[in-house]
């Protein structure tokens, strides 16, 4: 079934967007199997630093609800059953392992102000803590800087840990409707209105974050004009895009390890 928006990727493969579940259950447990990937995928690409990071994933069916991933366990280690079930109070319903109080603060926020984003991701990554240092915005440097041109925002505020649910809604604040915020001091965010776009987009933040450090520390880099910034935003940013670009990613680790899936 197509979308019925003139996007290059569906137009290309045929590929429908969004996937469609013919039972709540078979889609409750596809967000749970892409999440459990995601955090592998994290810890594959290094990602992890301590047990600072989370992803989570909206419930098909309580849409107050979120899993995530229980702390204190590696990325690389996460299987679908060892997700947690949290809900708007911050309480574990569903598995065992304890609940990261950040992880409530920011992500229980977050989806509150976006009924739409169904994924979101916040991991300590290196040249995205990098980047949120310097307190600005990713330019359109490369083709890929584009997919976040005029859409991610900034929370320049820095008090500590993320604990307080006041500053987690000021989070969603400064995310917006973007696809991403940068958290000043912190790292990065987010989201997507799938799981796989949210894991994605964090994926290729965290190298255009790298990429824009590295470019500015051999010289002046040049920038995309913003009317073909807007237009490539247009062909690598969309959420079809964001979708389409990680499945072969998940396919690799799906393959490579699927004990994932346990």
């Amino acid at each position: 079934m197509s979308t019925g928006i003139d996007n290059p990727v569906e137009r290309l493969t045929g590929v429908s967007y969004p996937p469609e579940f013919a039972t709540v259950e078979e889609e409750r447990l596809h967000r749970k199997q892409v999440l459990a990937a995601g955090f592998r995928l994290f810890g594959r690409f290094g990602f992890d630093e301590g047990v600072a990071g989370h992803i989570t994933a909206r419930d098909p069916e309580r849409p107050d609800h979120f899993w995530v991933n229980p702390m204190g366990m590696s990325f690389s280690h996460i299987r679908v059953s060892d997700l947690l079930l949290v809900n708007d109070r911050g309480d574990v319903v569903e598995g065992s392992g304890i609940l990261n109080a950040a992880a409530f603060a920011i992500h229980s926020q977050v989806h509150a102000a976006r009924p739409d984003v169904m994924g979101a991701a916040h991991a300590h990554a290196l040249h995205g803590k990098a980047w949120s240092s310097l307190g600005r915005l990713i330019d359109p440097l490369t083709q890929d800087a584009c997919a976040f041109y005029e859409d991610h925002g900034l929370y320049d505020d820095f008090i500590g840990v993320v604990l307080d649910l006041e500053e987690g809604k000021r989070i969603g604040a400064a995310l917006g409707d973007h696809k991403a915020v940068i958290l000043r001091n912190h790292g990065m965010l987010t989201v997507g209105q799938t799981v796989e776009e949210a894991v994605w987009w964090f994926i290729t933040l965290e190298r255009t974050c790298q990429a824009q450090l590295l470019a500015e520390a051999a010289g002046t880099p040049v920038l995309i004009d913003p009317e073909y910034a807007r237009l490539t935003r247009k062909q690598v940013g969309s959420r079809i895009s964001g979708w389409f670009a990680f499945q072969p990613l998940y396919d690799k680790i799906a393959r490579e390890q699927p004990d994932l899936f346990d």
